[in-house]
């Protein structure tokens, strides 16, 4: 029966362990999630839908291994099943409303899965389905929340992250194809150096995305390492022998990933160091990102006073004072995302730090980062390939201008007139502003066409003895 609250908002009464509580008429959550809303009014970050999608997984899965060992009927199994596919459809977020900054165990998460799935069960059966007894049977918080980790990130990784970063490495590769005979004047320092080509340097910025997909891929086997099993405190107190092995075949089953029960669930539970291990590679991957997104502003930056190498795509007017004025907004947005990255992954580090004894208390924060990590590199990944590599153009007079007075193309002339000559000559070329073929045939005894041959830019572009 439902009361009206002085604000006009109807409530019912519900009752745990610590006595009754007055809970929203409608919510399909109980007393625990209502104490755990009372108790962290915090940020109104919530936890990620994918992760609470995870945690629906996890129910699912246990209830069918728990109705195949005898432990649950398969009435009570089936309805825990069509409660949970509804939450991992995202049916019922509004359901969902705890704050990431709550109990470090994310207990009064997986409370508030287990009693919304128990609700659903038990109106569809007109009979009591209990949060505790049922739907978490043979599990607890303390290894429920580390699998919903590790479950959600894999499959963030499989269905996001690694198709955007195909996709980014694969625009990459095909724009360098096509700027391979455009050669420009390399820089290190910011300074002056020798000629690549545009191929050259973008096949620089595919490999680096190569090497982040690698390392992800790597950390994969650790994290399709699930604790569940381990319950409390790793033991395995409550759970079947069987339980373990059989959650993992019957998850890989339903996802096609290759999960299987950690090898050790003390540490397991402890620690959070294959959260932190993919944090780091994706912190690295973010720092690829950023590096390529900054070149590019550093190409596109003029389009009069800077290097104006590359204009890319006009997407939206740069100023709301200066007219005519385009900004390189893509990357800087991408740029703002890796920044985001660096610092989530400050925040899993220290997380990760507090396994006390037998269990992790930051778990919440960890997976709210991980997971907005991986969304927003993958989404950053996507802008960056369709709306700033793919879409850019070449200036290639701008181009062809500076690499004629690129006076360190004297540098193919040591071996010709030794270091100090071609020193001289590549600083009488700077002071005067004239190209360095002009300068070195007046201050050598060699005849132009030798000269053409020894400064030709896109010779210099290729490994000695290449066509």
């Amino acid at each position: 029966m439902s009361e009206r609250m002085s604000n006009g908002q109807e409530f019912r009464e519900e009752r745990d362990s610590l006595g009754v509580l007055k809970v929203p008429a409608k919510a399909l959550y109980q007393a625990q999630t209502q104490r755990a809303v009372d108790n962290f009014p915090v940020s109104g970050l919530v936890m990620p839908a994918r992760f609470i999608a995870a945690v629906a997984l996890i129910k699912s899965v246990a209830a069918e291994v728990n109705a195949e060992l005898g432990l649950l009927s398969g009435r009570q199994a089936q309805a825990i099943q069509t409660a949970a596919d509804r939450v991992q459809r995202g049916e019922l977020v509004a359901h969902f409303p705890v704050d990431v900054f709550q109990t470090g165990s994310g207990t009064s998460t997986n409370m508030n899965v287990n009693e919304v799935i128990a609700t659903l069960a038990s109106e569809q059966l007109a009979e009591q389905v209990s949060p505790n007894d049922h739907v978490n049977l043979g599990q607890s918080s303390n290894d429920v929340i580390p699998t919903a980790i590790h479950l959600s990130a894999v499959l963030q990784i499989r269905e996001q992250l690694m198709p955007a970063l195909d996709h980014l490495r694969a625009t990459i590769t095909e724009k360098a194809g096509d700027l391979t005979a455009v050669t420009k004047t390399g820089r290190t320092h910011l300074m002056d150096a020798m000629p690549v080509t545009l191929g050259q340097e973008l096949s620089g910025w595919a490999d680096q995305v190569s090497q982040g997909i690698a390392r992800i891929e790597a950390t994969l086997p650790r994290l399709r390492a699930l604790p569940q099993g381990g319950t409390a405190v790793g033991t395995g107190i409550n759970a079947h022998a069987e339980f373990a092995v059989r959650f993992a075949r019957t998850l890989s089953a339903q996802t096609g990933e290759r999960f299987e029960p950690a090898g050790n669930f003390f540490a397991a539970l402890s620690s959070q160091d294959t959260a932190v291990e993919l944090s780091g590679q994706l912190r690295v991957l973010a720092v690829s990102l950023m590096k390529i997104s900054n070149d590019l502003r550093w190409m596109n930056s003029g389009p009069l006073a800077g290097l104006g190498e590359i204009e890319l795509s006009a997407l939206q007017p740069g100023s709301s004072i200066m007219p005519g004025k385009v900004n390189p907004v893509v990357p800087e947005a991408v740029a703002m995302v890796c920044a985001q990255v660096m610092g989530n992954d400050a925040t899993i580090a220290v997380a990760g730090q507090s396994g006390n004894f037998q269990l992790n208390v930051m778990l919440p924060v960890i997976a709210y980062n991980l997971l907005q990590s991986i969304g927003l590199l993958a989404n950053g990944s996507r802008l960056l390939a369709d709306k700033a590599i793919a879409s850019f153009t070449v200036r290639e007079g701008n181009i062809e201008r500076a690499l004629a007075l690129n006076p360190i193309l004297v540098t193919a002339l040591n071996p010709v007139i030794g270091y100090m000559k071609a020193a001289e000559i590549a600083k009488a070329a700077y002071r005067q502003q004239r190209p360095i073929l002009d300068v070195a045939e007046e201050m050598t005894d060699l005849d132009r066409d030798e000269l053409e041959r020894l400064l030709d830019p896109a010779a210099l572009t290729r490994p000695e003895g290449t066509n």
